[in-house]
């Protein structure tokens, strides 16, 4: 089932709290600014203990991303559990899950996102560019499920419409560029959901000529 919630490996104390401590500061201050030193040291670990656990920082990235990943899954899965009836509002739950997460847990935007940007081009092997774009993957096909048992005509064209308004929402979040960008992106989203019952409505357009 596309929102059930990855299993991710058990953590010794002392690889939770290297992660704990990773995790944090990398969000806070980007994955480039942080090194090994500082995430022991906060972890109240040795630089062993964190490579016995982890192995190398990329492979430390990498479980970072997964963690948050696994948390925002359950947190999409319980909204979900709470409109079992497929619909638009079952479709619009994913921002409603994104509202309530994105102060807590993303005043600075998409942890996925942010990651990407500072790695590189994506063509250089590093591990941190196909975890991020499975990551995008998996909520696009969220999507899609959503819409196509809501049934939505073309689920596909919908469901990509809800993914370019998260991201717009998410980035915006992160940008700061307005106040509550998923709550706009929300009415968006429900208007295009109303207007997909009718032949003449905008995505249907747009579908048509993409």
């Amino acid at each position: 089932m596309l929102t059930s919630v990855p299993e991710l490996a058990p953590l010794t104390p002392g690889a939770a709290r290297v992660l704990d401590a990773a995790s944090r500061l990398f969000y806070e201050r980007g994955i480039h600014a942080v090194g090994v030193d500082t995430i022991a040291e906060t972890a109240g670990v040795t630089k062993k203990t964190l490579y016995d656990r982890f192995g190398s920082k990329e492979a430390l990235v990498i479980a970072y991303l997964q963690h948050r990943d696994a948390k925002w899954r359950a947190h999409v899965a319980d909204h979900l559990s709470r409109i079992p009836a497929p619909g638009t509002d079952r479709v619009l739950a994913i921002f409603d899950a994104a509202i309530t997460w994105s102060d807590d847990y993303s005043p600075k935007g998409c942890s996925a996102i942010n990651a990407r940007a500072e790695i590189g081009d994506g063509h250089d092997g590093h591990p941190v560019f196909p975890e991020v774009a499975r990551q995008k993957v998996w909520l696009l096909d969220v999507f899609t499920d959503l819409c196509r048992e809501a049934g939505v005509a073309d689920a596909a064209a919908m469901a990509r419409a809800m993914m370019l308004l998260y991201e717009g929402a998410i980035v915006t979040v992160g940008m700061e560029t307005f106040a509550q960008p998923f709550e706009v992106a929300r009415g968006l989203a429900r208007g295009l959901l109303t207007a997909s019952a009718s032949s003449a409505s905008p995505l249907s357009t747009w579908s048509s000529s993409a």
